[in-house]
């Protein structure tokens, strides 16, 4: 059966993609840039854009894909929702959707709404859904420090179970495997990927100053304060919305809850922050 994936050229996708090139089962990457697409043994490459009307003729042939959420943006979900529409038409049986941890309409990470509404579109498709409720990823947290080392937000003492990204590449190339050869495992199944820990950002911005030996330290903020920090950037409404949301969802204990999905399905501890931001660091992913 037939395997697709999609946002192949990216970090998450693309490790899953390699994961996938050796499991035997026909694989096509679904990426907007053919010619950044990995030469994999086995694998075709068609090119497809979310919320594109061509987008069904791409999908056609697949029976178990893999939908990588895209990359944030306003008209993020009505492009989830075409995407769906037509991996649907294209007789899709099975597909795999990379959500959020908490996804729901009253989330309150405003992302997470956005996810929330995609996994609804999904279950109202017909197609067979498994749910991956990824809390944040713990190799992207370097980047939320300013020039100084300083991750600024209203997060308080909140905590969050970051979980690695190659931990959810291996758990999505495991459930997609076996989707593939037995459709009704992991039928309609929600997994919330983590780390093995809860870490406050002050404990975050440790580990960094450790891993990077550049001096981090977390300062927080006020809403207000957060909203006059990032002024500057002059991004819209809905962008400031989620930065700041990002952190009052982690004050307010969204994202603390340590899960026992990774190891249960991969069969080995979750990847903690440390080692996952060390490889990071390294070049390793």
């Amino acid at each position: 059966m037939t395997i697709g994936v999609t946002g192949a050229t990216g970090a998450l996708g693309g490790r899953t993609a390699r994961l996938l090139a050796s499991s035997g089962h026909p694989l096509r990457l679904l990426v907007r840039d053919a010619g950044r697409a990995p030469e994999l043994p086995g694998a075709s490459v068609a090119t497809v854009t979310y919320g594109d009307a061509t987008a069904v003729e791409a999908l056609r042939g697949i029976e178990t894909l893999f939908m990588v959420s895209a990359a944030e943006a306003e008209e993020r979900l009505a492009q989830h929702r075409a995407f769906v529409d037509a991996a649907a038409d294209a007789g899709v049986r099975s597909i795999v959707y990379t959500s959020f941890i908490g996804a729901s309409a009253t989330s309150g990470f405003t992302l997470g709404r956005d996810h929330g509404a995609t996994e609804d579109a999904i279950r109202q498709s017909g197609m067979s859904p498994t749910f991956l409720r990824d809390n944040f990823y713990a190799e992207v947290w370097p980047d939320f420090a300013d020039e100084q080392g300083v991750i600024r937000g209203p997060a308080g003492e909140g905590r969050a179970a970051v979980v690695s990204r190659r931990d959810v590449a291996d758990v999505a190339a495991l459930v997609l495997t076996e989707r593939a050869e037995t459709p009704e495992r992991h039928a309609g199944a929600t997994y919330d990927l983590t780390g093995p820990e809860a870490l406050t950002l002050s404990e975050i911005a440790e580990v960094l100053t450790a891993v990077t030996g550049r001096p981090h330290r977390f300062e927080d903020e006020t809403v207000e304060q957060a909203r006059a920090s990032r002024a500057s950037f002059g991004a819209p409404e809905w962008q400031l919305q989620a930065w700041i949301s990002t952190y009052t969802a982690i004050r307010d204990g969204e994202f603390e809850a340590v899960s026992a999905d990774v190891p249960r399905l991969l069969g080995r501890p979750a990847t903690s922050f440390t080692a996952a931001v060390t490889t990071a660091v390294t070049g390793g992913g």
